[in-house]
């Protein structure tokens, strides 16, 4: 977990650092470009629509996480727009917190404790 840690705190810092250096030389306007980019059928754009579906799943990934409840589903839009700013910011937090095996971090809490339970059953 250590490894994930540090390796999401890092992204984290240089995505940050890029994006607000993008955005100062630049502006604020990604959306307009990078959907621009998209219907121009570039290879920026086939980028961005590979890049979307990643999204699309990350968020999909925190809703499920958290059960479908009610944080899950205000973390899963932050997680698609975010991107990986939020993927390595959430990734960080539940390293830090109390998150301790690759099966906790990936299912969650409840979901791996069920497992736990029903591996322990088994035996």
């Amino acid at each position: 977990m250590t490894f994930l840690k540090t390796l999401s705190a890092v992204m984290f810092v240089a995505l940050l650092s890029y994006t607000l250096v993008t955005g100062a030389t630049y502006g604020w306007n990604l959306f307009e470009i990078f959907f621009t980019d998209m219907l121009a059928m570039t290879w920026p754009g086939q980028f961005n629509f590979d890049f979307t579906g990643f999204l699309i799943l990350s968020g999909l990934w925190v809703l499920w996480r958290h059960e479908f409840s009610v944080v899950g589903w205000v973390l899963a839009p932050v997680a698609f727009v975010g991107g990986i700013l939020f993927l390595s910011a959430y990734l960080f937090y539940l390293t830090s917190r109390r998150v301790t095996t690759m099966p906790e971090l990936l299912l969650g809490e409840a979901r791996t404790a069920a497992l736990m339970k029903g591996a322990a059953a088994a035996h």
